[in-house]
């Protein structure tokens, strides 16, 4: 398993791309930081050719051109997982933060987001918010590194949530953070960081369980 060239920082459904950059600005690891957006998200201009998940998978993997690794947040996930699965061969490891991973996470008692999202942000287009596949069947062929971050304090991905993710994925470690909420990747940033440098460097893992603090 190389190490990665790049590594895309993918936002969660408001396409904060700033979300990420405390972690990303604590990294030692060299490769490049790319900071992806998502269009007609957070001030960016709207894409005519983005009418769908797919879509933006599609304007995603069109940035990708040397073997790299994804640090992905919630609805983010679903774009890492959707674009690994389509080009396994382009993906070295995988970061993956309080996201459904295309689970149903109603299963899990999950609060549901979209309504509130859809109410407040009635500007958005509703084509990330009304996604729904079921990535089960499919998740086991990602066989690259996969480092799964959760918070036991999140009612939108419940840690139940990551530890079957966890148990999907063949090569996976799961840390949990007490007290973290949704936002964990950004409000965990010192404790974060140096989790992702160390899985950067790996090229394996077995399935396991940990908690971090």
């Amino acid at each position: 398993m190389r190490s990665p060239s790049e590594v895309f920082f993918l936002p969660g459904a408001l396409g904060r791309t700033e979300f990420w950059h405390p972690v990303a600005n604590l990294l030692t690891h060299p490769a490049r930081k790319v900071h992806v957006s998502w269009p007609g998200f957070n001030g960016v201009p709207a894409d005519a050719s983005i009418r769908s998940i797919g879509d933006l998978v599609r304007k995603f993997l069109g940035q990708v051109r040397e073997p790299s690794a994804i640090v992905a947040q919630s609805m983010g996930g679903v774009v890492a997982l959707l674009a690994a699965l389509q080009r396994p061969e382009m993906f070295t490891h995988l970061v993956l933060t309080a996201t459904s991973g295309g689970i149903n996470l109603g299963d899990f008692g999950a609060e549901d987001w979209r309504p509130a999202m859809r109410s407040m942000h009635p500007e958005l287009p509703d084509w990330f918010t009304s996604y729904g596949e079921d990535l089960t069947p499919k998740l086991s062929s990602l066989r690259m590194p996969t480092l799964l971050l959760w918070g036991d304090d999140d009612a939108i991905s419940p840690v139940i949530a990551g530890r079957r993710l966890a148990s999907l994925f063949p090569n996976a470690e799961l840390h949990v953070f007490p007290g973290g909420g949704h936002d964990l990747g950004r409000t965990f940033a010192k404790s974060i960081a140096p989790l992702v440098d160390r899985h950067l460097s790996k090229t394996s893992y077995s399935t396991d369980v940990k908690t971090s603090t």
